[in-house]
């Protein structure tokens, strides 16, 4: 009995630390995507997505959906209603719209790495529960709030201190503090064989996307969507990049107040700088050869955020983006 007890709490543990370093990564990424507007071409409709653990969520116009490889190779797939708050006002309205996408997201997202966390470790009996994900989120918002808010913040101010910087230089070192901190987090972590494979779905996800977008979704089979770039002008690691340089601008507003002040009030400023960068995201994806071309900088950093996906996750990704719009699985003989 007590060594059943000790194997279920361990199993317990292991979906929690699985679950954080995608959390980590997915709550600084922030898991947003700029939404094109909807028209006839069905390969305008909005998608977006996110790699999960074993598998790929995806959001069409109507529905989420997430499919997940299973121990045994089979799929798992789920979908399930999304009744955005974006279609109705005021938070279809720009900036708002961003906020909520973000929230929406993290909260959607969270289900999905709880649900992928079962299936992939191939234990139905022992789910993560509300007090396990409670854990993984605080962990995760400390992490983020210390290593991307504060740490920044106190070595700008060490920096400021020795240099004798004024207040403006002192901000603009903090944001690329800030960055050469993500892209380090981001390139350790991607040593890890755990993060590179969700990083291949995160890879899949992009070229499923981009496929989808090319030549809508009739065409499409993983031998297909190998062809296409894993590079996508919506994707987080490019929000994020973008959120630090307009954070520059936000957070020069704030006075200059003790550490702990100037820590609160960047945090409590983190929705704005969210909805204004979702807006030029958005307004990048739609820019056609000139977004790409502005967003080009941006866009090198998913290099280290994705890698080469094989045929079988990708299938995963178009089974997650079929679910998504709707449409009955496609199965090759």
């Amino acid at each position: 009995m007590q060594q059943t007890k000790s194997k279920q709490i361990k199993t317990r543990q292991n979906k929690i630390w699985m679950t954080f370093p995608v959390f980590s990564r997915f709550l600084f990424f922030l898991g947003l995507w700029a939404e094109n507007a909807a028209d006839s071409d069905t390969r305008k409709i909005p998608v977006g997505g996110q790699a999960v653990i074993e598998g790929v969520l995806m959001k069409g116009p109507d529905r989420w959906a997430l499919a997940v490889r299973r121990p045994d190779g089979q799929i798992f797939q789920e979908s399930w209603g999304n009744s955005s708050k974006t279609k109705r006002y005021p938070w279809k309205l720009p900036v708002l719209r961003g906020i909520v996408t973000m929230v929406e997201m993290v909260g959607t997202g969270f289900r999905a790495l709880g649900k992928s966390a079962e299936i992939a470790l191939g234990d139905s009996e022992e789910e993560l529960t509300k007090k396990d994900l409670l854990l993984a989120i605080l962990i995760g918002i400390a992490a983020v709030v210390g290593l991307f808010i504060a740490l920044p913040l106190w070595l700008s101010e060490a920096a400021a201190g020795f240099f004798s910087l004024s207040a403006g230089a002192r901000n603009a070192v903090e944001g690329v503090i800030r960055g050469g901190i993500f892209v380090a987090y981001v390139a350790i972590i991607g040593l890890w064989n755990d993060i590179q494979q969700v990083f291949r779905y995160h890879g899949a996800e992009h070229k499923t996307i981009n496929a989808f977008e090319d030549v809508g979704s009739a065409a499409l089979t993983p031998q297909v969507i190998a062809l296409y770039s894993r590079i996508h002008t919506r994707c987080g690691t490019s929000f994020l990049l973008i959120a630090i340089l307009i954070g520059i601008v936000v957070f020069s507003a704030i006075g200059g107040r003790g550490i702990l002040w100037r820590v609160g009030l960047r945090v409590a400023l983190l929705p704005l700088v969210i909805g204004i960068s979702y807006e030029i995201i958005r307004l990048a994806s739609k820019s056609g050869f000139i977004g790409k071309f502005l967003m080009a900088p941006m866009l090198s950093l998913q290099y280290l955020t994705t890698r080469e996906p094989d045929l079988g996750q990708i299938e995963i990704a178009l089974t997650s983006l079929l679910a998504s719009l709707g449409a009955p699985l496609k199965r090759e003989n």
